[in-house]
């Protein structure tokens, strides 16, 4: 280690992030992201910010959060949020959502003949690495693919460019895919050979059902049209009740008249006030 890399990684260390830092750091999140760090995530935000300082070269936290606040670009606050993010998922993550969509949600839709016309349209609201909006499209394409002339498209969206950027590359480790049954890793994932041995890719064919974009929660809903089915699960538990409230109401407003919302298994709407009527266990209709 050369002198410069080793007086990088005693700055790093030697930096710790103090109460009133961590204060000021959390109240930044929250406002731009609507995500509450309680006092006890300070050690977890010390860690993370600390590679930001180190990627950075600043000597400290207080020169980090001056730095990001000046920076007139954003791209600092996308990094400060991308390491503040919490991206756990899996493929059939609640597997119990989705055989809800094939026993009632699209079946339901058919008699209705939603995709004859228009696309049936599913939002994955916080997609992280892609796990999830590539679960739903294997799912509604096995479903609607002994449909006649019924299609759909999903799109997905999250606040870290770090986990899109994995959700676009569709490259997973086979230990990723363990829960996806082999009669759905055969048609919709391409194992690897060589030096991709070990991984599997999703096919083309289903990526294209699939579009990928940045998007904040606490933004306007600016969507053109409504969505039949929204999946946002596992988010809301890092708001506040207010923010909830809120997104829950513009759920409401995006959904077309029948449509669903489904939540994470931990999180309950049932203590704000809403339009919804739960069909299922964090499952609710329009």
């Amino acid at each position: 280690m050369n002198r410069e890399q080793y007086s990088d990684t005693v700055t790093w260390r030697l930096a710790q992030l103090t109460e009133p830092q961590f204060e000021k750091f959390s109240a930044l999140v929250f406002e731009k992201t609507g995500i509450y760090l309680k006092s006890e995530k300070m050690e977890l935000l010390n860690a993370r910010l600390g590679k930001r300082l180190r990627a950075c070269k600043i000597d400290s936290f207080k020169q980090y959060y001056d730095y990001v606040i000046n920076d007139r670009t954003g791209q600092e606050l996308v990094h400060l949020i991308d390491s503040v993010s919490t991206n756990f998922t899996s493929f059939f993550r609640e597997k119990g959502h989705f055989d809800f969509l094939t026993s009632s949600v699209l079946p339901s839709f058919v008699l209705e003949k939603r995709g004859v016309d228009r696309d049936i349209s599913v939002w994955s609201a916080a997609c992280s690495s892609g796990e999830e909006p590539y679960t739903l499209a294997m799912v509604i394409d096995d479903y609607l693919s002994k449909q006649a002339r019924v299609n759909f498209k999903i799109r997905a969206t999250d606040i870290s460019t770090k986990v899109l950027g994995m959700a676009e590359r569709a490259v997973y480790p086979e230990e990723r895919v363990s829960m996806v049954s082999s009669d759905f890793l055969r048609r919709y994932f391409q194992k690897g050979s060589g030096g991709s041995a070990g991984y599997v890719k999703v096919k083309d064919q289903l990526k294209n059902y699939v579009k990928f974009e940045r998007f904040n929660l606490m933004d306007e809903f600016k969507w053109n049209e409504a969505f039949d089915i929204i999946f946002c699960r596992n988010v809301m538990i890092y708001f506040n009740r207010e923010t909830q409230a809120e997104l829950v109401r513009k759920f409401y407003q995006c959904l077309s008249p029948g449509g669903y919302l489904f939540i994470g298994h931990s999180e309950s709407i049932s203590s704000i006030k809403n339009k919804f009527e739960q069909v299922a266990a964090t499952a609710y209709r329009k």
